[in-house]
């Protein structure tokens, strides 16, 4: 199994944070938020590569830090793919950066795939063992416990297996409080529909709108995130999730 991580934005809304480091990098309560990502996931038995894809502006200061990384805490094999980007107009949008990344590294294997500015706080070795027994498009979910919050991201609607099926991006009259986050999965046999998806000329950008593209098609299951989760996209949050976290 492989994991993808999602770090080639630029997070103009940091500035100045993030003129000279990328926003994954920013630290929360003294470690970079992509520790969190990388320290919960990495308890998944089976996971033998890590691709993180950036730009061509910060693929060196990711270079330091996976060799940091690998060397205090794991065995886990890095690399560092550069999407040649070099600001937001000439970005490829984080489901490009995907299929770049399949193409690049001919990539044959289950795959998760997950944004470098998630924080979480539990384990995620849970998701591993049930996207290896569904074998199906899995999308990561979080009750954010307010219809308000919902509405800022990409609300989920399941049947009772768990199955998605609605999933609306900022929707005006949330159906629920239970929102996808940035963390997928993909089993082999499903990712030529990321190639198709990229082929057909849809959006690539925004990784949520290729699950709206896919649960029409096949079926994706959703798993819920335990403990704490923060999409850090603001000062505000950056603020809020060191308190939270410090306090830990």
């Amino acid at each position: 199994m492989k994991v993808l991580i999602l770090a080639a934005g630029y997070a103009t809304r940091l500035y100045p944070l993030t003129l000279t480091q990328p926003k994954p990098l920013l630290a929360v309560a003294g470690k970079p938020m992509v520790d969190y990502v990388l320290d919960n996931l990495s308890p998944i038995p089976g996971i033998d590569r890590v691709y993180i894809v950036t730009n061509a502006k910060f693929a060196g200061t990711f270079q330091v830090w996976a060799d940091d990384y690998r060397a205090r805490k794991s065995n886990l094999e890095f690399t560092i793919i550069n999407d040649g980007s070099t600001d937001d107009t000439n970005k490829l949008g984080a489901i490009g950066d995907l299929n770049l990344v399949l193409d690049r590294e001919n990539l044959d294997d289950d795959l998760i795939v997950v944004a470098g500015d998630n924080l979480f706080n539990q384990s995620l070795e849970a998701f591993g063992t049930f996207c290896r027994e569904k074998q199906e498009v899995v999308l990561g979910v979080y009750d954010v416990g307010s219809l308000d919050q919902a509405k800022k991201y990409g609300v989920v609607d399941v049947d009772t297996s768990g199955k998605v099926r609605s999933f609306v991006e900022k929707p005006a009259n949330p159906a629920s409080t239970q929102i996808g986050i940035a963390l997928y999965y993909y089993p082999k046999k499903t990712l030529p529909l990321i190639r198709q998806y990229i082929a057909e000329g849809n959006n690539p950008d925004q990784p949520g709108r290729l699950i709206q593209w896919l649960y029409p098609k096949q079926p994706v299951y959703t798993w819920s995130v335990p403990g704490i989760w923060y999409d850090i996209g603001s000062k505000e949050t950056l603020e809020e999730a060191n308190r939270i976290f410090a306090q830990r």
